[in-house]
């Protein structure tokens, strides 16, 4: 290989840290539900940066904000307030329903603000004997050394062992949680919809069970809505679904639209743990966030983008089964989260299929892909994704044929 593709890959290969593989492509712009190579190859983002892009690729409203702030004030740290926080806060607890006792806290990720919400579980333990936070097996919360303690997957925790201590990876049943939630437990962390192990729904009744059982027992119920929030599911969060309030929830991804941000937003008696000095960070909540962020959740509910996952998502999926392709089981998630559930460990080789055909998905695991676009998606693209996610069906399943 040689020209520039092979310069670019070149060049990350000697210049970028190994904790990644090569990438499937170089892109160079993007507009609305579509992005470019550097060789000028179109692809249909159905990804949407892992459930980022809430509004797509250069939405007027996200360059616009980013413009106007950028022009105006960036950057001030956190001995400083600023119009953009504090009416992104007032957001989010308006969006989440956690009303006047809500607070918010801001970072630059969801793994920092699982981060976050791990120190709120420890600090539920006035009595000294709430020493245990649970988490569940599977699950992804992030890979910082906290967020990682949390994340129930061996393949990747391993190398970073001895983590920090006291969290237990339950079974995702109900029997777990009544066999396991006492009053020595501090937290339960729990994601509604598991992502990264490939779009997997919690059992019926699950997170109305969790939130009785921490309830009595006095430990936090805590959400990672990181993946899940920003209306992504049809809900403004999916936890809404359920019907609950939990004691904190995290958010990041979505609620930008592709600007770095993420917060943990604190329910009731949860919002008074933190006190003066127990966290912080040098850019969390800067103003360039978080008007951004505000530019992107007002637009989301201006445009009734929230109710557009609900039906849109709704039709991916029956357009995928309609397919009738011998690849798919069938299809897992909520709104614009989906996961396609495969018949064999094919995933790596339909999504390679599928960016051959112009459409970008994502390998959740061997036998599942996931489904992510931006909220903003109608009819066109729906079109042009049955055409090219058949096609790529069609060349995954013939060598069985």
């Amino acid at each position: 290989m040689s020209g520039p593709a092979h310069d670019w890959r070149d060049r990350f290969g000697r210049r970028m840290m190994r904790t990644l593989g090569m990438p499937l492509a170089k892109l160079e712009r993007g507009e609305g539900c579509w992005v470019w190579d550097d060789q000028g190859t179109r692809y249909l983002d159905f990804l949407a940066g892992i459930a980022v892009n809430s509004l797509g690729h250069a939405h007027p409203v996200f360059v616009d904000a980013v413009s106007r702030q950028a022009a105006t004030l960036a950057h001030v740290s956190n001995y400083f307030a600023t119009g953009p926080a504090l009416e992104l806060a007032d957001r989010l607890t308006r969006l989440t329903g956690a009303g006047e006792s809500g607070r918010v806290w801001f970072g630059n990720s969801g793994a920092e603000a699982n981060e976050a919400a791990f120190k709120l579980a420890r600090l539920n333990n006035s009595g000294g004997a709430r020493t245990r936070v649970l988490a569940l097996v599977d699950a992804f919360h992030g890979r910082t050394m906290g967020s990682l303690a949390l994340t129930g997957k061996p393949a990747m925790r391993d190398a970073f062992e001895p983590l920090p201590g006291g969290v237990e990876h339950l079974p995702t049943t109900i029997e777990s949680l009544e066999a396991e939630v006492d009053e020595s437990v501090a937290a339960l962390i729990v994601e509604p919809i598991k992502g990264e192990a490939g779009v997997l729904d919690l059992p019926d009744g699950y997170l109305q069970a969790a939130r009785e059982l921490t309830r009595r027992h006095g430990a936090l119920l805590i959400l990672d809505e990181v993946q899940t929030g920003a209306g992504r599911t049809g809900e403004w969060f999916a936890y809404q679904h359920a019907g609950i309030v939990p004691d904190a929830i995290t958010v990041a991804k979505g609620i930008g639209g592709g600007m770095p941000i993420g917060a943990l937003v604190t329910f009731g008696h949860a919002s008074e743990l933190f006190s003066k000095g127990q966290h912080g960070s040098t850019f969390g909540g800067n103003p360039l966030a978080t008007s951004v962020a505000n530019a992107v959740l007002a637009e989301i509910e201006r445009a009734g983008l929230v109710g557009n996952a609900a039906r849109r998502g709704a039709e991916l999926r029956e357009r995928i089964l309609a397919m009738g392709s011998p690849l798919v089981e069938g299809v897992r998630g909520r709104g614009l989260l989906l996961g396609v559930a495969l018949t064999e460990p094919a995933a790596q080789a339909l999504s390679a299929a599928a960016l051959d055909a112009g459409l970008i998905v994502n390998a959740a695991n061997d036998s599942t892909i996931r489904l992510a676009p931006p909220l903003i998606i109608g009819d066109d693209e729906l079109d042009e994704f049955e055409a090219r996610f058949a096609r790529a069906l069609a060349a995954v399943a013939a060598p069985h044929r």
